[in-house]
């Protein structure tokens, strides 16, 4: 049987409880009401047509005068009313004695009347006690029976009340549990409910759904999902910032860092239109753009400025050679960019350093060539012209290093000019002469004559 015929079922059986005792009830007050209305309707009639024809006997007895036709009147009604045992023969027997004293106006007559009055009017009291005796019965009578069936129907309405609300929480409870362990991917759960209705086909809806995630658990899509799964952790878990797009440029995925780097959860990224979200996102808008950053980005990360560099990557099907999408990196060089400041700032240091103590050497060799101090003979000359050689190099290379530093800072100024390139050769190896002589390595320049001059820098021909 179905679960909405058993409610149905149920809330007939309530109703007609109702209508039962409804019904019983308004019968029973009809009853009394019936026994009711007999006892002030007849007798009580008959009691005041009694009523009247002694007032008219005593009336006549006080002024020795009577109104035959209110008497008569009044005789009439009791002879329509008549309804108790001996009353008819009461009633004819006062009609008798009423037409023999209006002939003859005889006492004795009159006594007879009174006797039939009284008669009359005992016979109606007590068919009122009587009938009194016999509703209170049937007041008593209906009070038990209501009681009874009151009893009954609240007992079996408790049993229902107790009874119907397992009968369906304790399905919903079964299921409840049952999807629970499948929540916890306990595909063996199962549901045993024997009824033949919408619990019974819910189970065995829900035991064949649990049998094929149970398969579907151990099937090699599972396995697939499972791989999924575990590259999912492994991108969120990696510190460069990586963020995945389709072909639409709709975000397939991001990972923590890069949910970090754009200050948004990756529930308000994934699945949104990247365009859109660039809109109020000036670090997305700035990744979106299809040409990759030559020069590091600098974000605000990890409670100070940090540097990254951009990469994109275009995925494509092998089949088709089709884009299916993009996978935007952000690679953190905020470590190597503050080694590459703090050797910067080395050479830079060093090479200032370097200036004083070659001066101060520079300055002893113009000492030493001076006639003035002493004369050098030959060879001291020639060790001479050596360490001011090497002072030179020196100093060339002190100047070199903070060129370098220049260039690498972006503060480098070049002093262009229109030079010939045979005079670029001859200042690059006269910087190299002495160190490719102790190694009895000899330069030989072939440079035409008719070169064209160019526009360079000849003191920062390194950079």
């Amino acid at each position: 049987m179905k679960i909405k015929n058993k409610i149905s079922l149920g809330l007939i059986f309530l109703f007609s409880v109702i209508v039962l005792l409804g019904g019983l009830g308004t019968y029973y007050l009809n009853q009394i009401k019936a026994d009711g209305q007999a006892i002030l309707k007849d007798n009580n009639e008959s009691l005041e047509y009694v009523q009247l024809m002694q007032k008219e006997l005593d009336h006549w007895q006080m002024e020795g005068k009577t109104d035959f036709d209110n008497f008569d009147k009044a005789l009439r009604f009791q002879e329509i009313n008549v309804t108790e045992i001996g009353e008819k023969e009461s009633t004819l027997s006062l009609r008798i004695a009423f037409d023999e004293f209006k002939k003859d106006h005889d006492p004795a007559h009159m006594a007879e009347m009174k006797k039939a009055l009284y008669s009359i009017a005992d016979v109606n009291r007590n068919a009122i006690v009587r009938k009194n005796d016999i509703a209170q019965r049937t007041a008593e009578k209906a009070t038990s029976f209501l009681v009874l069936i009151t009893g009954l129907c609240l007992l079996l309405s408790f049993s229902f009340i107790l009874n119907f609300p397992s009968y369906i929480a304790g399905p919903i409870k079964q299921l409840t549990e049952g999807i629970k362990q499948i929540a916890n991917k306990n595909y063996e759960q199962r549901i045993h409910i024997m009824t033949k209705d919408e619990f019974g086909e819910l189970a065995e809806a829900f035991n064949l759904m649990a049998e094929k995630l149970d398969k579907y658990e151990h099937s090699n899509l599972a396995k697939l999902l499972f791989e999924k799964g575990r590259i999912d952790t492994i991108i969120n878990n990696m510190n460069d910032a990586i963020i995945g797009l389709d072909e639409k440029n709709n975000i397939m995925f991001t990972n923590q860092v890069a949910s970090q780097l754009l200050g948004a959860n990756q529930n308000d990224l994934v699945g949104y239109y990247a365009p859109d979200i660039a809109l109020k996102n000036d670090l997305l808008r700035s990744l979106l753009q299809q040409n990759e950053a030559s020069a590091p980005i600098k974000i605000f990360a990890d409670n100070k400025e940090s540097y990254f560099t951009k990469e994109l990557l275009e995925v494509k099907i092998p089949e088709t050679n089709q884009v299916a999408g993009t996978v935007i990196t952000l690679k953190n060089i905020t470590k190597f960019q503050e080694l590459d400041v703090a050797k910067t700032n080395f050479i830079a240091t060093i090479s200032h350093e370097l200036k004083t103590p070659i001066s101060a050497i520079k300055m002893s060799l113009k000492l030493l060539e001076n006639e003035k101090v002493g004369l050098l003979n030959q060879e001291q000359q020639h060790l001479v012209k050596h360490i001011k050689d090497d002072s030179e190099r020196l100093l060339k290379i002190t100047g070199e290093l903070l060129d370098l530093t220049q260039v690498e800072s972006g503060k480098i100024q070049l002093h262009e000019q229109e030079i010939l390139p045979d005079n670029i050769i001859k200042f690059a190896t006269e910087a190299v002469q002495t160190l490719a002589e102790q190694k009895q390595i000899f330069f030989d320049i072939q440079c035409p004559e008719n070169l064209s001059k160019v526009h360079a820098d000849l003191e920062k021909r390194f950079g």
